[in-house]
């Protein structure tokens, strides 16, 4: 069901910074990101606490989709520091991508980022919610495929951010992946 409604992503070109119409919105104080409908914000008691915002995709067997976003995660002088601080965050065992340069919108127009791919398998959950998944944020079936990426920069105080979108692989389509990232505003 929720492959069906992330799938659709007719349209025009979004201009970056821009929330889709009907899409929700993760705001925090250095940066501002859309969710698909489908995806259902959680307040601060749910998420973890290292997430200054976080959004859920779920269907039948759980938790299979996660936009977070993280603040002031690593102490970094340049983009490029943060997105080496954002990677190491995935876990290990993952396939990392190469780090893309890429713009996201700020304060005064465009600002500098860095998207990073990777990929996982799900492991055995073990118990408890989460438990074989980096950060506990997913809970599907052990042997799952997830796509994941990171846009990690700098907000305009220089802090470092981080926007992770996790889902299992063909949850999320490639259009609604590129909608969130083109959605996220820099403070």
């Amino acid at each position: 069901m929720a492959t069906l409604l992330l799938a659709a992503g007719c349209g025009t070109e979004a201009r970056s910074g821009t929330v889709p119409e009907g899409w929700g919105t993760l705001r925090t104080p250095a940066v501002t990101v859309a969710h698909p409908p489908a995806f259902e914000a959680q307040s601060a008691a749910e998420r973890s606490k290292y997430n200054a915002a976080a959004a859920t995709l779920q269907d039948d067997s759980g938790t299979i989709g996660m936009i977070t976003v993280q603040l002031d995660f690593t102490d970094a002088d340049s983009v490029e520091e943060a997105a080496i601080g954002a990677e190491a965050g995935v876990a290990l065992g993952s396939t990392l991508g190469k780090q893309e340069e890429i713009k996201v919108s700020g304060p005064d127009g465009d600002e500098e980022a860095r998207r990073i791919n990777f990929q996982f398998t799900q492991k055995d959950s073990g118990t408890g919610s989460g438990a074989g998944t980096p950060g506990g944020a997913l809970d599907p079936k052990a042997g799952s495929r997830v796509d994941g990426v990171i846009i990690a920069g700098l907000d305009a105080d220089d802090k470092t951010f981080a926007v992770r979108i996790d889902a299992v692989k063909g949850k999320l389509g490639e259009s609604d992946l590129k909608k969130i990232i083109d959605s996220i505003t820099v403070e």
